[in-house]
């Protein structure tokens, strides 16, 4: 066996077992994941996810997909403002974090759980209306980040828009040592470099890129579209 090939088989084995490990976190950090947000945002109701809805206004019928949906606490927000004629997806590789998420809605109708690679969506181009990612979207490492924006550009209509919520860097000594510390154990100190310039980051995807503090909370969102109006 050359030892280009054996390589190649190494690495590739190597990026299997991080992914199995990754899931197995994620299994079991959805014990306590809305617990973690909570604590973090200092949302301890839950009222940011209806913040965010209200800031990002997507319109009824839309058809929209929560990227990393986690345990699907963006979920409820995004079905109530797409209505019955809306179709939402919420996406996530943690089959732990989907039972938790279809616990939580008891089979909307018009919502669908679907277990995928955020860098590798199982979607046809051109469907979405919007695309959602909430407090997830820096846990992806360098590669998978662009790959999964790659696929967000492409399963987005022309005018569709990426809307991320995501954690601004804590003022809190000791919650800020967990969000760092978080970030490192999972290998993402690629994520530190993006959050000083974000707008330029995703003006590689999208044509318009606008960022949007949020009062509750500790959050921000990021609305990039394909493009401007």
């Amino acid at each position: 066996m050359s030892s280009v090939k054996s390589d190649r088989m190494y690495e590739k084995a190597t990026i299997c077992m991080s992914k199995r490990f990754k899931q197995k976190y994620y299994d079991l950090f959805s014990r306590i994941y809305d617990q973690f947000v909570a604590l973090h945002s200092h949302d301890r109701e839950g009222k940011l996810r209806q913040v965010f809805t209200d800031t990002v206004k997507l319109r009824r019928g839309a058809v929209v997909l929560d990227l990393c949906t986690g345990t699907g606490a963006l979920l409820p927000g995004l079905i109530s403002e797409t209505g019955e004629k809306g179709l939402v997806f919420g996406l996530d590789f943690s089959n732990g974090m989907l039972r938790r998420a279809g616990l939580k809605l008891n089979a909307s109708p018009n919502l669908l759980l679907v277990q995928a690679d955020a860098a590798a969506l199982p979607f046809q181009s051109n469907v979405f209306d919007a695309v959602t990612c909430s407090h997830a979207f820096y846990e992806l490492d360098k590669d998978a980040s662009h790959r999964c924006l790659n696929e967000v550009v492409r399963i987005l209509h022309a005018r569709g828009r990426f809307l991320m919520m995501e954690h601004d860097v804590p003022k809190n000594r000791l919650v800020r040592v967990l969000f760092y510390m978080r970030i490192f154990l999972m290998g993402r100190k690629r994520a530190l470099q993006v959050l000083k310039d974000e707008e330029g980051f995703f003006r590689l995807y999208f044509d318009s890129v606008e960022k949007v503090l949020l009062s509750a909370g500790r959050s921000k969102v990021v609305i990039a579209g394909k493009q401007q109006d």
